[in-house]
This record gives structure tokens, sequence and C-alpha cells, in this order.
């Protein structure tokens, strides 16, 4: 579901650091947002460090990684968390990690697989949607590095050529209904 050109919608979840975390807050501090659908499984891991070299990269220049996981766990919340901290810690992530324990924030992005990038502008529109990149196998195999280009697209001014990039990834495991 492509959905370049609208406004994201709005969100209000935990992060695993046990703060509150509020997109439209967000929205006033930064030009550019990437909220990044992802969770503890290797087709994410392969791109963490990608992931962290480009929060560091732009972090001074009003742009900031926001890491949410959406994925069903029948786990008490707090084994969940711990789990999810554990993560953090031993990945070293440079950017705030949230829980969307009732899929509230994926369902209503759209989100379908892991990872999948939505990069919003200050107003809130998404400007770019899909893959952090063309390899998830290896740094050195990427030509082209779609959320990184965006961003500096983003943060300069200029127009992204590649808005929608097709996400690849893990199926969020949802809730059974």
């Amino acid at each position: 579901m492509n959905t370049i050109g609208n406004y994201a919608p709005d969100f209000e979840i935990p992060g695993i650091d046990k703060e509150v975390y509020h997109l439209g807050s967000y929205r006033r501090k930064f030009k550019a947002i990437a909220v990044v659908f992802m969770g503890n499984v290797l087709e994410v891991e392969q791109y963490l460090e990608r992931l962290k070299k480009i929060q560091a990269d732009f972090e001074g220049q009003q742009f900031t990684i926001v890491g949410i996981d959406s994925n069903y766990c029948s786990e008490p919340i707090a084994e969940i968390k711990k789990t999810m901290q554990q993560f953090a810690q031993d990945q070293e992530l440079n950017f705030p990690y949230l829980r969307d324990s009732n899929q509230d924030v994926a369902k209503s992005f759209g989100a379908k697989v892991i990872p999948t990038v939505y990069l919003l502008d200050s107003d809130g529109v998404i400007r770019y949607q899909g893959r952090i990149d063309d390899s998830a196998e290896s740094l050195e195999q990427v030509n082209h590095n779609y959320l990184r280009d965006s961003v500096a697209a983003i943060l300069s001014g200029a127009t992204i050529t590649k808005d929608y990039i097709e996400p690849i990834g893990t199926d969020i495991k949802w809730r059974k209904q």
C-alpha cells in the first residue's frame, strides 16, 4: 500500500525507556522523521548497523529514526519490554525503540512487513516508503541507499526521486482476531 503524499497517522506509544513518544512532538522538533517498523528478527538485524549510521550521520541536522515493534507476542508486556531492552542494549541502538502492543500504529500506517520505513517531513507528510536500501545481505552489495538518499533530499529541500520501493522482509505477526 503506497501512502506517499498522505499525512502519517499520529501516535502516542511507550518506548523501552519508559517514556511515551508522541509523533506530534517529534514533528515540531525534526525536519525529517524515519518511522521504521522493526523487531528483534534477523531481517532487521541485518540493517541495524546501517540504521545506526544513518541516525549518527544526520542526527545534528534535525533528523531522527523511531523504531517501532508491532509484532504480536503472547508474553506479558513486561517480558516483551525486557526482551526489547536487551535487544536495544545488545545492538547499541542510538534511536528510540517503541512498543505498539495493540498493533494500532502498524495498522494505521499500513505496514505489513519488517523492516518497512516511512519517512515523514515536519508537516507529517509521508515522503518515502519502503526499503532501507537494496541489499539486506551485505552493505558491500548496496547500490541504492533509498532511506539515506531520501533523508538527504528532505533536509536539503530537494525532491525525492524514488519515493516508493516495495518493502521486503518478514511479515508482521498479527494478533488473531
